[in-house]
């Protein structure tokens, strides 16, 4: 397992989410293809959508990942990367799909990066790990989990709980 960076889980969880949202309950494929289609088509246009999901949504079921090795390296960095190393290490086996991802690599270069590793997290969710960055984590890992402190047990002593005057503030 192969940890990445934090944003790149986020976005592949995203994704998830998105696709199944798109697709409803029950599943509607046909409407689904008919969102991807659209999406490829004005990507494809040079539009200037500046989405990661969008174009991972998009492209996910397109993409051959061909260096899934290489893919998950490029994963430790989300600002900054080598779009020109990720892009080798793809293809897309649909002319219409391919069109796109070239039209957007020109343009943003960044986000077609991001995109194709977006995709490529989703649709490999075993070879990585997530930092789990939870308070409840972050409080273990700082020592500062105190729940024990916090229990009481039959017998102990909790008179210094109350107010030492007793029932004198009555009055």
């Amino acid at each position: 397992m192969k940890k990445i960076h934090p944003e790149f889980a986020y976005q592949s969880r995203e994704l998830g989410i998105q696709i199944e949202d798109t697709l409803g309950d029950p599943p509607d494929r046909k409407t689904c293809a008919k969102v991807v289609k659209s999406l490829i088509d004005e990507f494809a246009q040079g539009s200037e959508i500046d989405d990661v999901n969008l174009l991972s949504f998009a492209l996910v079921d397109y993409l051959r990942f061909n260096d899934p090795a290489g893919l998950l390296t490029q994963c430790e960095q989300y600002e900054v990367g080598d779009t020109a190393k990720v892009l080798s290490m793809v293809s897309c086996e649909d002319a219409k799909a391919d069109l796109a991802v070239i039209c957007v690599a020109e343009s943003n270069p960044e986000l077609a990066r991001r995109a194709i590793l977006t995709a490529f997290l989703y649709k490999h969710p075993k070879r990585w790990s997530d930092e789990d960055h939870s308070l409840e984590t972050l409080q273990k890992s700082e020592g500062g989990d105190d729940d024990d402190e916090d229990q009481l047990k039959s017998g102990h002593d909790i008179e210094h709980l109350f107010d030492s005057n007793g029932d004198k503030n009555d009055r």
